[in-house]
């Protein structure tokens, strides 16, 4: 397709510089005036060269545009240029109010700012320094501004006025996991197993409601159990840098435990603070000896469940709001589960100098399985940056018999990492009794660069006999639990990197003791090694040692050893070596990178032989594991991650592993089939042009662009990235103009006989500029679509319209197609006189 910018770029500069001259008085005003005698044309009486007359003039009217401030992009808008009132002749774009507000100026600034066209247009001027200029060959519209003038911004992270909030629909999330088992003497069973959410956005608000089941078929039996997890909504309050949620949920609290309730929370939302301010999210590790489903849950509700194939596994993308102790359960495919607990931390409780950050919650504490239980309790917490190197925080919960008052302080040691300490102290009336006590707490985080190591979390709490937290105090009275509480809690996390070596080590661990219950204990030790031997490249070795005491449970303790050589560009062999419960056992897998979308293993031991294959579809993601064992015990498990995305403006099924989370919704123009990248494995547009981009980071700027390695070549993106900032739970809408249809030559004729003019610009009924005439009519002309329509404009207006062919020549356009250039009625009013009202309807 030509465009301006390649007619231009196709005249070598010597020509460019016969082609123009510039007098004295044109270079005040800005106009070019073009020698045209040294044009090759038959017709020099027929140019139209008034687009290009002056040096980055745009045409009065209303375009759709890309904008960006300082090299950021602010989405697409539609940007109206006017003639200014001292240059009739001139073209100027106008910033509108909306536009303004998205730039992100600092208080104050406002008051200074000037306005012309009846207040609907910014005066540049009365922000010295700023310039803008329009590209039309990009559909840009580039806006430099000192950075003086603007708040805060960091990389990929945007200030609250340009955080968008999306557009209205529903959402259905899900993870699917189904399993069948053969035994020989047992038979075949059957489970299909499920959590997910549906949700609807409405303007700020996220309304969800979570749900998980599962079934179970043995011979003729058949169990199922469904049940809701919660109902709530919530927003996000920029203004309070908070999330306002409603409905059932989970208190949140860096001071108190976690349970369930039902009511009112307010909370500072680390999310909305720039990248390098924010907190901790947990994660869990573990070792899975055979092909295996990970379900980790919180007081009954499924967090998050996957296939993971055998050998170290590692979860990190679990959502940074989990606070509490979290349940763990491995089911291995021979038919053995393994359970533990893991400890969800948060780092020492430091704020910035004159910040405060606030957590408050009202309601009644329910049940999962029971429903409502308790009476109506409230907390509230905080935490204020003293100084630079100092942190005090607090905060209360209570109901009708139990009272809980917490105090604490932070101290920022600068080389020497993080420390805070706290104290909370409880009363509780438990059935006329009255039980007082106290809690002590102090936790740790450095990361020693010079050492290339790093202490994630490492925390210490004691509590006195008698004092109970909250949950445990809504154990006893409502779910007839034992009274007594926990005694200490040793948790850390540590990794280091022995880069010289290519060693690495991680390690974890947790300490749970009781006043009258056996003691809990976990760690895992993974050590890993990378290295060259000969012509051999990027050998590794890795050993995993684990052990876990739950209570009164058997102790579960074993080894983890992993030889592996790389073998080909993706696929690697190893060979590990297994201990587990005093028994030993030894496996050889292979597996390999088929392309983007897929990966597979292969494992054989010497008692099983099994295979796991991952795809990465554009409307699912999809595991597959088989296995089968000696004892002539078969399995066979599939699971799918995915969602569905429903907004006004069109429909999608897409990949999605975040339940309920953030996601962009891209349009292209209606076209099917155009690859778009966003994190991770591209997608592709479906049958209505739209493709959605799920698992997006909240509050973090983001961006969408069509894969043109990937582009088929009937489609041509004329506009292929976009860039935003969603809030949490947003569903985006992004438009990326893309052209699809076949690309000939074309000569066109008017009635008359003549030709439309030299530089005549030709769109589609999109307004997507498809070519410019050049000599005698032709013209090289794309997106062509049998029986479509397009229209040639020239002097400030469009003047004729073609109609192409509803059947294309059946060379493949190899020929060229003649066209008549039908003329269109002209309009009385000029351009510049619709555009007032342009802007009131936009306004509007």
């Amino acid at each position: 397709m030509l465009k301006t910018s390649t007619i231009k770029a196709a005249w070598p500069p010597c020509v460019m510089s016969g082609l123009m001259v510039v007098a004295g008085s044109a270079i005040a005003a800005g106009d070019i005036q073009f020698n045209t005698d040294i044009l090759d044309l038959n017709d020099r009486s027929n140019i139209d060269l008034s687009q290009f007359s002056r040096s980055g003039f745009i045409l009065p009217g209303v375009y759709p545009m890309n904008v960006q401030i300082n090299a950021q992009s602010l989405g697409e808008q539609r940007i109206a240029f006017i003639p200014p009132e001292d240059d009739p002749k001139g073209s100027e774009a106008c910033l509108s109010p909306e536009l303004v507000a998205l730039l992100g100026l600092k208080e104050g600034k406002d008051a200074e700012l000037t306005w012309w066209q009846n207040n609907e247009c910014l005066n540049i001027r009365s922000l010295p320094g700023m310039e803008v200029t329009g590209d039309l060959s990009t559909s840009t519209l580039r806006i430099s501004l000192p950075q003086a003038y603007l708040q805060y911004t960091a990389q990929n992270w945007d200030p609250p006025s340009r955080w968008d909030e999306g557009v209205s629909g529903l959402l259905f999330d899900y993870n699917l996991t189904g399993q069948s088992i053969r035994n020989k003497n047992d038979g075949v069973k059957n489970n299909l197993s499920g959590n997910g959410t549906l949700g609807a956005n409405v303007g700020a608000w996220r309304v969800r409601a979570d749900w998980q089941g599962r079934v179970d078929a043995e011979d003729t039996s058949r169990t199922q159990h469904m049940e809701w997890n919660r109902f709530y909504a919530y927003r996000a309050l920029p203004s309070l840098q908070a999330r306002l949620s409603v409905g059932e949920n989970y208190l949140y609290s860096d001071l108190f435990d976690s349970f369930r309730f039902t009511g009112v929370a307010l909370n500072s939302d680390d999310n909305q603070l720039p990248p390098n301010l924010r907190g901790y999210a947990p994660e869990v590790v573990g070792v899975a000896r055979t092909n295996a489903k990970v379900v980790i849950s919180q007081q009954g509700r499924v967090l998050y469940e996957a296939l993971v194939a055998a050998g170290p596994f590692r979860i990190q993308d679990l959502n940074d709001a989990v606070s509490g102790s979290m349940d763990v359960r491995v089911e291995e495919q021979d038919g053995s589960v393994q359970t533990f607990k893991v400890e969800s931390a948060s780092i020492p409780y430091l704020t910035r100098p004159g910040t405060v950050r606030f957590k408050v919650a009202a309601g009644r504490p329910t049940n999962l399985q029971e429903g409502g239980a308790g009476s109506v309790f409230s907390t509230g917490e905080f935490s204020w940056g003293v100084t630079n190197g100092w942190s005090l925080f607090g905060g209360a919960i209570t109901d009708n018999n139990y009272r809980a008052l917490s105090i604490g302080v932070g101290r920022d040691l600068m080389a020497f990492g993080a420390v805070s300490l706290d104290t909370t102290r409880a009363s509780t009336t438990l059935y006329g009794d009255t039980y007082t006590g106290a809690s002590y707490r102090l936790s740790y985080s450095k990361r020693f660069e010079e050492y290339d190591s790093q202490v994630s979390f490492a925390g210490y709490r004691f509590s006195q006999e008698n004092y109970l937290s909250m949950s445990e105090y809504l154990d006893v009275r409502h779910y007839e639990g034992d009274v007594g509480g926990s005694k200490s809690l040793y948790t850390a996390t540590f990794n280091k990197q022995f880069r010289d070596a290519g060693v690495s080590v991680y390690l974890d661990y947790s300490n749970q003791s009781y006043w009258d219950r056996p003691d809990s204990e976990r760690w895992n030790l993974s050590l890993s090694r990378y290295f060259d031997a000969g012509p051999v490249k990027n050998l590794s070795m890795s050993l995993n040692l684990f052990q876990t005491q739950q209570r009164q449970e058997p102790t579960s303790k074993g080894m983890f050893l992993t030889f592996s050589v790389p073998l080909g560009r993706s696929g690697s062999l190893s060979s590990s070596f297994n201990r587990t419960q005093n028994t030993n056992s030894y496996s050889t897998r292979y597996s390999d990178r088929i392309n983007e979308r897929n990966n597979y293993q292969l494992a054989a031991s010497d008692t099983s032989v099994s295979g796991f294959l991952s795809h990465a579809g554009d409307r699912a993601d999809v595991d597959l594991s088989a296995g089968i064992e000696k004892d002539s015990r078969s399995s066979l498990s599939v699971s799918a991650r995915g969602g569905g995305t429903l907004t006004k403006d069109g429909a999608a099924l897409h990949r999605s592993s975040s339940m309920g989370g953030t996601r962009l919704m891209v349009d292209t123009s209606g076209v099917a089939d155009v690859p778009i990248r966003g994190y991770g494995t591209p997608t592709r547009s479906n049958g209505f042009g739209k493709a959605v981009i799920s698992d997006i980071s909240s509050f973090y700027r983001t961006s969408a662009s069509v894969d043109l390695e990937s582009l088929p070549s009937n489609i041509e993106a004329t506009q292929s990235v976009t860039e935003l900032t969603l809030t949490e739970g947003a569903i985006g809408y992004r438009t990326l103009a893309v052209i699809s249809g076949e690309k000939a030559m074309a000569v066109l004729h008017l009635p008359d006989g003549s030709v439309p003019p030299f530089g005549a610009s030709v769109k589609n009924d999109k307004q997507q500029d498809t070519g410019i005439v050049n000599d005698e009519g032709s013209v090289y002309l794309s997106g062509i679509q049998p029986g479509s329509q397009m229209t040639v404009s020239w002097g400030s207006a469009e003047r004729c319209s073609l109609s192409l062919p509803k059947e294309l020549p059946a060379d493949g356009l190899a020929s060229t197609l003649n066209l008549q250039c039908q003329p269109i009625k002209a309009d009385s009013t000029p351009a510049s006189a619709v555009l007032p009202d342009v802007l009131e309807k936009k306004a509007s």
